[in-house]
C-alpha cells in the first residue's frame, strides 16, 4: 500500500508538468482552433533563455524575466507567422507550427549545442524528502505539484473574474459575435498565444531539473501533454489538467508494476486514451459543437 501511495504521489508531480503543457495547448486551440506542434520547442527555447539568465542573476529574477520573454515570443509568433495564415485552409497553420518546431530546435541546437546542461531546482524545493509513515515524498515533487496548482488556480480566476479573461473566452466561443460587442479579437488571439507560451515556459523550467536541459528534453513531455489534452478535451482547460494528472499517475503505476517492459507505461497510457475517445470522442470534459446548417 505504501508503494502504491508513493507512486501516485510521484505520478501527480509528473502529471502536473503534463497538465501545464496540455493547458498551454488548449489555450491556443480554444482561441484559434490550431494545434500548436511547436509548443514543446517554445518551452524548451525559453528554458534555455532562463538558463542563460541564471549565469548572471538570481533564480527568481531569471525565472520572471524568462516568463516575460516567453510572453513576448508567443505574441510575436502569433502576429508574424500565424495571423497571415489563420483565415486560409486548415492545414496551413499546422504546417507553420511544424516548421516552427524544426526551426526552434535547430536554432537552439546551433546556439547551445547538443550536450545536456544542469538546471538548478527551485530554491524552495531543495532539501530532504517529507516522510509520512513509510511514504517519502521529495520536496521537488511537492514543489512541482504546488506550483502547477497555483498556476491553474490563477488562470481559473483570470478567465472567470477579469474582463480580459472573459473577453478571451468570448472570442474562443464566437469571434463574429465578439467583434459585434466591441471585443478586439486580434488582441485576444495574440494574448492567448502569449499566455500559452508563458505557461509552457514555466512547465519547461519545472521539468528541466528532472529531465536535464537539452534540445530534446520536451519530446516525451509534449507527447504526453498532447495526449492529456485530447483525453481531457481540446476545448476544456479543466479537462487538460485532469488528463495530465491521470496520465502521470497511470504512467508511473504502469512502470512500477511492470518493470520488465520499459515501454508499457506509454502503451497503457495511450490505450486509455483510445478507449475514452471511442466512448466519448470529445474527451472527458470536451463539449460537442452543434451547428445549424
Amino acid at each position: 500500500m505504501e508503494q502504491f501511495i508513493q507512486q501516485v504521489a510521484t505520478g501527480l508531480a509528473t502529471g502536473s508538468i503534463y497538465a501545464l503543457l496540455a493547458l498551454a495547448v488548449v489555450l491556443i486551440y480554444r482561441s484559434t482552433e490550431v494545434v500548436n506542434f511547436a509548443q514543446g520547442e517554445m518551452a524548451m527555447l525559453t528554458t534555455f533563455i532562463a538558463w542563460t539568465f541564471l549565469t548572471s542573476m538570481n533564480y527568481w529574477l531569471a525565472f520572471f524575466l524568462a516568463v516575460l520573454v516567453a510572453l513576448f515570443i508567443g505574441a510575436l509568433l502569433e502576429r508574424v507567422l500565424l495571423r497571415p495564415v489563420e483565415e486560409g485552409p486548415v492545414l496551413n497553420p499546422i504546417i507553420v507550427t511544424l516548421g516552427l518546431f524544426t526551426a526552434l530546435n535547430s536554432v537552439v541546437l546551433w546556439r547551445y549545442g547538443g550536450d545536456p546542461k544542469p538546471f538548478p531546482k527551485v530554491p524552495f524545493f531543495e532539501g530532504g524528502p517529507f516522510s509520512v509513515g513509510a511514504v517519502a515524498i521529495s520536496r521537488a515533487n511537492i514543489g512541482v505539484f504546488c506550483a502547477a496548482v497555483v498556476i491553474m488556480v490563477a488562470l481559473y480566476l483570470f478567465f472567470t473574474y477579469t474582463k480580459v479573461g472573459l473577453a478571451m473566452r468570448a472570442t474562443a466561443l464566437n469571434r463574429g459575435a465578439s467583434r459585434l460587442v466591441g471585443i478586439r479579437v486580434g488582441q485576444m488571439l495574440t494574448l492567448g498565444w502569449a499566455l500559452s507560451a508563458a505557461v509552457g515556459a514555466v512547465a519547461g523550467m519545472l521539468a528541466a531539473p528532472i529531465v536535464a536541459l537539452s534540445t530534446n528534453m520536451m519530446f516525451g513531455l509534449i507527447l504526453f501533454a498532447f495526449a492529456a489534452a485530447v483525453l481531457g478535451g481540446l476545448t476544456s482547460p479543466l479537462g487538460a489538467i485532469l488528463g495530465g494528472l491521470t496520465l502521470g499517475v497511470v504512467q508511473n503505476l504502469a512502470a512500477t508494476y511492470n518493470p520488465t517492459e520499459s515501454s508499457v507505461d506509454l502503451a497503457i497510457a495511450f490505450l486509455i486514451i483510445v478507449v475514452v475517445l471511442v466512448i466519448r470522442p470529445t474527451g472527458l470534459l470536451g463539449k460537442r459543437a452543434v451547428r445549424r446548417v
